[in-house]
């Protein structure tokens, strides 16, 4: 069994102790149960369909139907069943679904109160619009924080995330897909009371189910992509001891780069994997080669020349990587035409790989090597300046000054620890605890 802090114990248990004041009410007051009952099992058949179909996130939809339908009490009692039984891999398994159901219980108690004391109810059995969105709105937003402000709690505690980081961007990471999650819930409530009942509130499920699956078909093909890059990046670096950090530092420069030039975000990621990637061909060079303290003789550089187009043939099959394996080939090209593989010259060299050749020799210049001191940022950009219309493009080259000019270089330091700059790392995560939402 894992082991959870006593201190994290200790606050399950107080969000518990408020889940069940917030349930105290329901006996008090008038509850149409059939609509609590069918609330409740939709809501444990959202859980069960997100945890079988590996939705990005929470299913949430349902429980904000049920906060504009409902009295407060009523509202959280729809949350518990979905979260009892949702499914948890980590143990202890009872003590993350009691924190889950709990977390849930507070936070739609808290947004149905708001949004029953904004007169939200009665606007939604009348179909008041547009008056019936604010109250509504404002629901979505108190659910949302209930919800960040719990979670900081819990990563604080039971994942000893520092304090400072515990709450970090939690609140603004979840509203997007929280307000659309509640623009649903407002449309199946409004449909709920319309002439069609509650049939027709159920077809408001079946695009918000799709539409979820296809997100968390897209999350995990990006997952995928990362983790074929890490692989490919972790190999270089264990096979060349002396560049180790590398090939994420220059997927940041040329992220700053594209950033400067204003590339979209498509381009700007194309262009991160081209940076990351553009040493992989050295998997292909002799190790001793590329450990060798001493200067390279004419045909061991001729050797280590060749590693643009072993990383071409090692990419080329990856489909995603578009534009990146251009980039991976023609990085060591120059403007001049005295560059390799091809010795393309100006505008024969793509693009990728003018931002590229000179974010890796910015790099270049500025890391410690086993025979040469790092030189610093500025005399490192001087050089690149100076070579500029020779060997750099001139406009990456003012790209990275401008950018570095407003930015500063804070770069990774390994590829083991990453940067969401480079491989992105994971962010602080309550992994494991339900509810925590990334």
């Amino acid at each position: 069994m894992e082991a959870v802090p006593a201190r994290a114990r200790a606050y399950v248990a107080c969000v518990a102790a408020a889940a069940f004041l917030c349930l105290l009410p329901l006996s008090a007051v008038r509850t149409p149960w059939w609509a609590l009952a069918l609330l409740a099992a939709l809501s444990a058949g959202c859980e069960q369909a997100a945890a079988r179909w590996r939705f990005a996130g929470t299913f949430y939809p349902v429980l904000l139907a049920g906060t504009f339908l409902l009295p407060p009490p009523a509202a959280a009692l729809v949350a518990l069943p979905g979260a009892l039984l949702s499914p948890v891999e980590r143990r202890p398994q009872g003590l993350r679904r009691l924190w889950r159901a709990a977390q849930l219980a507070v936070s739609v108690w808290a947004a149905a109160r708001v949004h029953g004391a904004m007169g939200g109810r009665a606007a939604v059995e009348s179909s008041d619009f547009p008056y019936a969105l604010a109250p509504a709105g404002v629901a979505v937003l108190v659910f949302c924080l209930v919800l960040s402000l719990l979670d900081g709690g819990i990563l604080a505690l039971a994942e000893r995330i520092p304090v400072r980081r515990a709450w970090h961007g939690l609140f603004l990471r979840s509203l997007a897909p929280v307000a659309v999650h509640g623009l649903a819930g407002l449309m199946m409530a409004v449909l709920w009371r319309s002439p069609y009942g509650p049939v027709a509130a159920l077809l408001v499920l079946l695009p918000m189910g799709v539409s979820g699956w296809v997100f968390a078909q897209y999350h995990r093909e990006r997952a995928a992509h990362q983790a074929t890059i890490r692989a490919l990046v972790q190999a270089v670096d264990i096979k060349d001891e002396y560049t180790r950090g590398h090939s994420e530092r220059v997927g940041q420069a040329s992220m700053m780069i594209a950033r400067e030039l204003g590339m979209d975000d498509a381009r700007i990621e194309v262009l991160r994997f081209a940076g990351i990637l553009h040493d992989v061909g050295k998997l292909g060079v002799p190790t001793r080669l590329l450990r060798k303290d001493g200067p390279l003789t004419p045909e061991e550089r001729r050797v280590i020349e060749l590693h643009p187009e072993y990383g071409h043939e090692m990419v080329r099959g990856i489909s995603f990587l578009g534009e990146a394996r251009a980039a991976v080939l023609h990085h060591h090209e120059r403007l001049d035409g005295s560059g390799y593989p091809y010795g393309l010259m100006g505008g024969q060299i793509p693009e990728p790989a003018r931002v590229v050749a000179v974010a890796d020799a910015f790099d270049a210049m500025t890391s410690t090597r086993s025979y040469r001191r790092a030189r610093p940022v500025g005399a490192a950009l001087e050089e690149l300046e100076r070579c500029a219309g020779s060997q750099f493009d001139p406009r990456m080259v003012t790209a990275l000054v401008r950018a570095l000019s407003r930015h500063g270089w804070h770069p990774a330091v390994t590829a083991d620890e990453g940067d969401e700059l480079g491989v992105p790392r994971p962010r602080p995560t309550a992994a494991g605890w339900p509810g925590v939402r990334r």
